[in-house]
């Protein structure tokens, strides 16, 4: 794994990290940290759907790969009775091999990744377009289009969305206007069969 890419997200290549990522309970784990920072695995709980000393054994799995760690003292409470875990990156990355072993385990994570996406969605019209002010609404949505490209052409669109998108992910907290909100912004690039 790398934090290289330009949103200092960590890279995942190995197979054995994309199948323990693909489970829902270690996906929704590691998103919770992501977007709230550290947490005990009885905070982590409540956002995962499991018991806390479930919640523990999936987090212990993803240090394995190391996709969470312990927190540092200074970015916990000063009691540390409680084992507070963090994420290593605020997100990630897949870059699979061509292996039959790499493959399987990406498409396995993908599966995940879009089912949770599609929870997320779902959520997010019944629960938060409806009360989004005008501004807002106006420009939340999806959009789906279709582009004839090469690989070399997707590559640089790839590239271009990303160094566009790190400008602000990567943005610091304090150079963040107060009125900034967090959206969340999914991208699939699908080539069709010819």
């Amino acid at each position: 794994m790398s934090l290289t890419n330009p949103f200092g997200d960590v890279t995942i290549t190995d197979p054995q990290a994309m199948r323990a990522l693909a489970h829902p309970v270690r996906l929704a784990a590691l998103t919770a940290l992501q977007r709230n920072g550290p947490m005990t695995a009885t905070q982590l709980s409540a956002h995962v759907g499991a018991t806390p000393s479930v919640t523990s054994w999936h987090l212990r799995h993803l240090a394995t790969f190391g996709l969470v760690t312990d927190a540092d003292p200074g970015e916990v409470p000063a009691d540390r009775r409680q084992r507070y875990w963090k994420a290593v990156a605020r997100g990630f990355t897949v870059d699979s091999s061509a292996s039959e072993e790499s493959q399987t385990a990406r498409r396995a994570l993908a599966t995940q990744l879009e089912q949770t996406a599609r929870q997320q969605t779902d959520r997010w019209w019944a629960e938060t377009e409806p009360e989004l002010d005008h501004p807002w609404r106006r420009l939340s949505g999806v959009a789906n289009t279709g582009v004839r490209l090469t690989a070399d052409e997707l590559e640089r669109l790839q590239h271009d969305m990303d160094e566009l998108l790190a400008v602000y992910t990567r943005r610091a907290d304090e150079d963040t206007p107060a009125d900034a909100r967090r959206v969340r912004i999914l991208r699939s690039y699908l080539p069709e069969a010819r």
